[in-house]
């Protein structure tokens, strides 16, 4: 067996769960001379939903939905009250984020991140505004969102400064795909 191929340890992690009550007075502005565009998908391909998830979270063990059959992953992600948006920057996929309706009153930002050759060009934080107005536009009266210590470092604090707030925490494992599960994940469909 190579060294790829061997099963991981399981990642001990903590989740801090948060909430936002209210509908922001206003969202970050969309950068200046950037060709950005952020479309809503609809009935989004399962193979391009894995793409992204695994291109956006292959850093941060995002493993959930990439360990999904086809059967389980289009059940969630193609179900009223789910919407998953793309971010194109440049003409080429640069992030996602994908909101679930829990409750009739709830949305959850269930997932939101950019791929690496996208961050740290100041587009984040009006990414993150976007990603909250589509919550909101969704009519609930709280929308939430958690992170873990395995996400990126800055994810607790932006999400913090654009108006969520902790409201617990938990520890929880998470268990790493070797190469050839990914592969096969990615590869599918």
């Amino acid at each position: 067996m190579s060294m790829q191929d061997a099963k991981p340890e399981p990642i001990e992690v903590t989740v801090t769960f948060l909430e936002m009550e209210a509908r922001p007075a206003s969202f970050p502005p969309l950068p200046y001379n950037r060709q950005i565009a952020l479309l809503k998908t609809s009935n989004i391909p399962l193979h391009f939903y894995r793409y992204l998830t695994d291109r956006v979270g292959r850093k941060w063990h995002w493993v959930n939905t990439l360990r999904k059959s086809d059967e389980e992953l289009a059940a969630a992600i193609h179900r009223e009250g789910r919407e998953v948006w793309v971010l194109y920057l440049d003409g080429a996929p640069a992030g996602f984020f994908d909101l679930n309706r829990t409750a009739p009153d709830v949305v959850e930002l269930a997932y939101f991140g950019m791929m690496e050759h996208a961050t740290g060009q100041g587009i984040g934080r009006w990414f993150l505004g976007a990603a909250i107005s589509a919550c909101w536009a969704m009519g609930p009266r709280l929308v939430t969102v958690q992170t873990c210590t395995l996400d990126h470092p800055a994810a607790l604090p932006l999400y913090q400064k654009l108006g969520f707030r902790p409201v617990g925490q938990a520890k929880e494992f998470i268990q790493p795909m070797t190469f050839a599960e990914r592969s096969a994940s990615v590869m599918c469909g």
